[in-house]
């Protein structure tokens, strides 16, 4: 590991899903099990956030008549994105609703699991350049204007810059309806002129 590695290095708990968070992403949860409720505690009180990895197996739920559920440690991609509370809310029946956005991908250096069966992680942060927006994916950008202008992702507020690649291809990848293994594949990219290129193929076959 390089010097420059070690100094992005950080510690956050995480929270491994069925979903995919991207940079400037929104993610509403619903949360109730008594080790996320303390994460997302923690997590506010510290002025901190937390990662947000896609589990390739087992689940994020413990399960409450297997004694020995505590000790089945989810598998989870590498590559992840910081997540921000943005939002919170107590619900009356009891669910701690929270709304997330999304902050930097990290790759995971190594993991731990804690008694309560709550993940933690050593992360690297990752940096994707930016570049301007070539106006031959204007076509890409109606289709994410449109996707944006749906009633129920308007309510999220996404964020995005029209005119650089990076976020636009973050955006798009997010709201278009494929596999979170597909969605992960496109976040693991480094490049965004990469993950534009995917993603236009992506839409062509979408469109047949």
């Amino acid at each position: 590991m390089t010097k420059d590695d070690q100094t992005q290095a950080i510690e956050i708990p995480l929270f491994p899903l069925r979903t995919v968070l991207f940079p400037g992403g929104t993610l509403p949860l619903r949360i109730f099990e008594p080790r996320y409720v303390d994460m997302i505690r923690w997590c506010m009180r510290e002025g901190k956030g937390f990662g947000v990895v896609l589990l390739r197996e087992g689940s994020d739920v413990l399960d409450a008549k297997d004694p020995d559920s505590k000790a089945k440690v989810a598998q989870i991609y590498d590559v992840g994105t910081q997540a921000h509370i943005i939002d919170f809310d107590q619900a009356d029946n009891g669910l701690l609703g929270i709304v997330a956005q999304g902050g930097e991908k990290f790759s995971v250096i190594e993991t731990e699991v804690a008694r309560d069966g709550l993940m933690r992680a050593r992360v690297r942060l990752l940096s994707e350049p930016a570049q301007p927006l070539s106006e031959r994916y204007d076509p890409m950008v109606s289709v994410l204007r449109d996707l944006l202008a749906h009633p129920l992702i308007q309510e999220l507020n996404p964020q995005v810059d029209f005119n650089e690649d990076r976020s636009v291809s973050h955006r798009v990848a997010d709201l278009l309806p494929i596999a979170p293994e597909a969605k992960q594949w496109l976040l693991e990219m480094s490049a965004p002129e990469a993950r534009l290129t995917e993603l236009q193929a992506i839409i062509k076959q979408l469109a047949d």
